[in-house]
């Protein structure tokens, strides 16, 4: 608030508290979405597929061959050609030939220990299932590709709760926003409470998850570890700048 040269009060900059308000509550719908969707969808999707792939057994030798197979079959292609590296974001690239199917560009996540060995001729096994090369081998130098199922739930745990934090994060912001007169938002700024609650989020939600992936911990340990602090953490900061606004903070 400032005062003008007819002595009259002006709210000036926080008349836009509310609007700002109501535009974080509707942007914060898209990462509430999105945690939705990873614990809904995509996690439980991907520690099924990888379960029955673990469980998966070889394909009989007289089953006739198909593109899409529950069982895992070990096929022998050419290569064609590779990419490593490349402008933009790294690509890691095997182009295969020389099977009833599953022919084609192959992407990997690094480029070894096979991808970086690998020439135009060279002969591989890959392993098959449902219709996407999980393995390439090579003289028993062996390495997984990027359609291979992992056993990193954590990693999608630790994703889904940044969202859904990031979600709480704006819907807190915004009500405090839309609810605070002209002077009460001044706590809830981004420079004084947003940023330092978005750094501490993103940090405990991918630390707890890596440290979890190491360490074997299941993956529903994320959110139960990770929620409770973030809400400590967001409690501390609200109290610590509330008292800083009232000049009780030395």
């Amino acid at each position: 608030m400032t005062e003008t040269t007819s002595g009259h009060i002006s709210d000036g900059p926080a008349l836009g508290a509310r609007p700002t308000g109501a535009w974080l509550l509707l942007v914060s719908l898209i990462p509430a979405t999105v945690c939705y969707l990873v614990f809904t969808g995509l996690l439980p999707s991907d520690i099924q597929r990888y379960q029955d792939y673990r469980v998966a057994e070889p394909c009989p030798t007289d089953l006739p061959v198909r593109e899409q197979e529950n069982c895992v079959r070990t096929v022998s292609f050419t290569v064609d050609k590779t990419r490593i590296g490349g402008g933009g974001p790294p690509s890691y690239v095997a182009t295969l030939s020389g099977a009833p199917f599953w022919n084609g560009p192959e992407e990997f996540g690094d480029p070894g220990p096979l991808l970086e060995r690998l020439r135009p001729g060279d002969q591989v096994t890959g392993t098959v299932w449902r219709g996407y090369i999980m393995t390439l081998d090579k003289a028993g130098i062996r390495q997984s590709t990027a359609d291979e199922p992992r056993d990193e739930a954590q990693m999608t745990a630790g994703l889904g709760t940044f969202a859904g934090l990031l979600a709480a994060l704006g819907l807190w912001f915004g009500a405090m926003l839309l609810a605070s007169g002209p002077r009460g938002h001044e706590p809830y700024t981004w420079r004084l409470l947003g940023k330092p609650l978005l750094i501490a989020i993103t940090v405990l939600c991918f630390g707890v998850a890596f440290a979890a992936l190491l360490l074997g911990i299941p993956w529903w340990a994320v959110p139960t570890a990770v929620v409770p602090v973030v809400a400590f953490t967001a409690w501390q900061f609200d109290r610590y700048r509330r008292q800083q606004a009232a000049g009780t903070v030395r």
